[in-house]
């Protein structure tokens, strides 16, 4: 059987809040069925397009902007060079006049409340986040596909397999870390040695190089905007955001003018722990505001938990010392292998695991890039990465109204300050006095999320999504 290769660059993706699964994956899915109708050369023929959402992409899709972003991407848009600014425009284009583009070559009637349905009481058996397209054609025949959006912006098919000439020679095969610690033992490479000797097989050191390094600057850019950006969230639930008043408040005053002056004007407030931590919630705040606001973030491994990752690597770089290009590629090498584990043995898709899967996994993730920039052994970063997810076990994900925004945004502040104090614990172990391992944890979040009610996973069927009284404006 195949085993499932995933790159630095499939846990790490930059692209469009608010969801990567109910958001970047179905745009994916749109840009996907729009090249099969070009590679069967149908695009002309198209005279109707409809979009049948089913399950957790119905039940949350409007809040999630699913219509949104699936129009987007049968428009021709891409999630990772559209500006932002014209999202909202592009659609009420489309809104107000009643028609699509197909990428960019062929326009025809559309209409958000007709040709989007959301099927509000129906669920695919294969996963909860479906969604179909069907073309009908001036031929009076129709082509129609079935995508699922698995978390983390991945689309997959029902039947689709692994095609075994896209498969490539890693030196270092890993699918579980057992066997990652494995390699770096007998190596004695570092793991984010060992990752970015896997990535040779993809490209070559240099584009790896350079495309990590692009992917920092999106989450700094990302923390920064969302630190100077006031206003209510959009969705209806009136949530004010909150980074750029607390930035305000802990600066107490100081000027500076761009983001290393502002970095500077953080420092000299010193690192006592309360400032400290108000730092890394302010972060974390920060790029989910943003990610709620179909602002640019890079998916870590999830949109949803795009904050924990940033708010830890800034921690990293403010309150230790001017994080160094190798620390860039170390630190998200290594968080992104932690992921791919999570990925291949477990879940990154809160439809599938609940936020254990979301907030649980990049917390992991975090905690074994800090742990291996502050120095920590390879067996330290795997039990960093295990101790952070031992302590989401369970976690479930009820989104107020459907919208990544309660309890999401502040869950990513507890996730990276978990996975600070994790790292923090990981380097005071001993590995040989250790009882419970990262696979160990792996396996049980994936028995966790079978067990889980799918009411408590991203639905918004229980939890608070049903306990907090609301009158949302219809969309």
């Amino acid at each position: 059987m195949e085993k499932e290769q995933i790159s630095v660059f499939d846990i790490l993706k930059i692209g469009v809040g608010p969801s990567s699964s109910h958001t970047l994956g179905p745009w994916r899915a749109a840009q996907r069925f729009l090249v099969r109708l070009e590679e069967e050369d149908l695009l002309r023929n198209v005279e109707q397009l409809q979009i049948h959402l089913y399950g957790s992409l119905a039940k949350t899709g409007h809040g999630h902007g699913t219509d949104i972003a699936v129009a987007l991407g049968i428009n021709g848009d891409d999630p990772v060079t559209i500006d932002v600014n014209q999202i909202n425009p592009t659609i009420e284009y489309i809104k107000s006049n009643k028609k699509i583009s197909l990428g960019g070559k062929q326009t025809i009637p559309f209409s958000f409340k007709d040709d989007i349905v959301f099927h509000f009481t129906e669920s695919l058996p294969f996963h909860p986040n479906a969604l179909t397209f069907q073309a009908f054609l001036t031929t009076g025949k129709a082509v129609t596909e079935t995508y699922y959006s698995v978390g983390g912006g991945f689309v997959t098919q029902e039947n689709e397999v692994l095609d075994s000439n896209n498969q490539i020679d890693l030196a270092f095969p890993i699918e579980n870390a057992n066997e990652l610690l494995g390699w770096c033992i007998r190596t004695g490479l570092s793991i984010s040695d060992i990752v970015l000797e896997n990535e040779t097989a993809w490209r070559s050191e240099e584009e790896t190089r350079a495309q990590m390094l692009a992917i920092f600057e999106v989450m700094k850019d990302c923390v920064y905007r969302g630190c100077h950006t006031e206003g209510v969230l959009p969705g209806g639930l009136s949530v004010t955001r909150r980074a750029a008043k607390l930035n305000k408040k802990l600066l107490n005053g100081k000027s500076y003018h761009d983001y290393q002056s502002w970095v500077e004007a953080i420092r000299s407030g010193g690192s006592d722990f309360k400032y400290t931590l108000d730092w890394v919630s302010c972060f974390a705040l920060a790029v989910n505001e943003e990610n709620a606001s179909f602002g640019r973030v890079v998916t870590a491994p999830t949109n949803g938990a795009a904050g924990v990752i940033p708010a830890v690597a800034l921690y990293f770089s403010v309150f230790h010392h001017d994080i160094e290009e190798e620390e860039v590629l170390h630190f998200l090498a290594t968080a992104a292998e932690i992921g791919s584990i999570f990925k291949k043995r477990s879940t990154i898709s809160a439809a599938m695991g609940g936020c254990q899967a979301e907030i649980g996994v990049s917390s992991s993730m975090a905690a074994a890039a800090l742990t291996e920039c502050l120095g920590g052994t390879q067996a330290q970063v795997l039990i960093a990465a295990e101790i952070a997810m031992e302590h989401h076990l369970g976690l479930t994900c009820d989104p107020i109204g459907g919208l990544v925004q309660i309890p999401c945004i502040e869950r990513n502040t507890m996730g990276a300050i978990k996975a600070i104090t994790a790292s923090q614990l990981a380097l005071k172990t001993d590995p040989d006095k250790t009882i419970v391992s990262l696979d160990n944890v792996v396996k049980t979040m994936w028995q966790t999320a079978q067990d889980m009610s799918s009411k408590y996973k991203e639905t918004s069927d229980g939890g608070l999504a049903i306990n907090i009284p609301l009158s949302l404006p219809e969309c």
